[in-house]
């Protein structure tokens, strides 16, 4: 979890963000974890009675600190997303737990941040509609498990074909790559699906996914995007949401590129863009 640490510091030390607010998010309660996950399932994460089985997939053990940690996560997506229908743009400088499946974790994903957080403001009603664009490497399969065809939900995934998970639920929009995509062809797939999710629209929310495991040199990834390349999807994404005036909260998701520095290049470029843009 050290690329989280020094992104903060990254992001702290910018002067470009000399005039952002940095917040401590609240854990979400676990009503708004109801929205989104079953109750069995987050009694034996909030217990610690997960079998052995359930942590395997999940990927790492339980601890109380495990359990603040992805409940403040989540917080801290809904917190942006409260930002964000006031300020237009905020970021959760981690989030992005698409794994996380109604009933069971995955793939180092407790609980589904963007899941919990549509589920809780369309439930007070302060929201109607909500995209998600999901642009780590690897499918968003929790978040399509969750959302399933609900109307008010549209979720796309662009993401690696053979890359986990190798199951994959459908998302209102998947787009495949092959291995090896670069950034010219996977910038014309992001534009293409972009204007697929503009023809699904109007929305009152948008859940960006900015994951850095699209990169050349991530251990998992399998696609070969530079860091210019990431910088245009981030372009792309946030552009299309303020031409059409979609509140837009932004999480880090997934990066294991060998360096972790490159890791952090990545998120804290994302942070950036978002900044400027949001005073353009």
């Amino acid at each position: 979890m050290s690329k989280y640490r020094l992104l903060r510091d990254r992001v702290v030390s910018n002067p470009v963000h000399a005039s952002d607010v940095l917040l401590v998010p609240n854990a979400v309660s676990r009503h708004q974890l109801g929205l989104a996950h079953c109750d069995s399932y987050i009694d034996r994460v909030l217990a610690g009675s997960l079998s052995e089985q359930e942590m395997k997939r999940i990927g790492f053990p339980w601890s109380e600190k495990m359990v603040e940690r992805s409940l403040r996560s989540s917080g801290a997506t809904l917190a942006a997303a409260r930002a964000a229908m006031s300020e237009g743009l905020a970021v959760n400088m981690a989030g992005g737990t698409h794994h996380a499946m109604r009933d069971a974790g995955e793939g180092f994903c407790v609980f589904n941040d963007a899941a919990v957080t549509i589920r809780t403001l369309l439930d007070e009603q302060t929201i109607g509609s909500a995209l998600v664009v999901d642009c780590d490497v690897h499918q968003g399969n929790g978040t399509a498990h969750i959302m399933g065809t609900d109307p008010n939900v549209f979720t796309f995934s662009i993401h690696g074909a053979k890359n986990f998970p190798l199951r994959k639920h459908p998302s209102s929009l998947d787009v495949d790559l092959p291995d090896g995509t670069t950034d010219q062809p996977y910038l014309d797939a992001l534009e293409s699906a972009l204007h697929q999710c503009d023809a699904a629209g109007p929305f009152d929310l948008m859940i960006y996914l900015a994951g850095a495991d699209p990169f050349e040199n991530d251990r998992l990834g399998r696609l070969k995007l530079t860091k210019a390349g990431l910088s245009a999807r981030d372009q792309m994404v946030l552009a299309f949401a303020k031409e059409r005036k979609i509140p837009t909260a932004i999480a880090m998701a997934g990066g294991y590129a060998f360096d972790i520095h490159d890791i952090v290049d990545i998120h804290a470029q994302t942070i950036a863009i978002a900044s400027q843009l949001s005073r353009s």
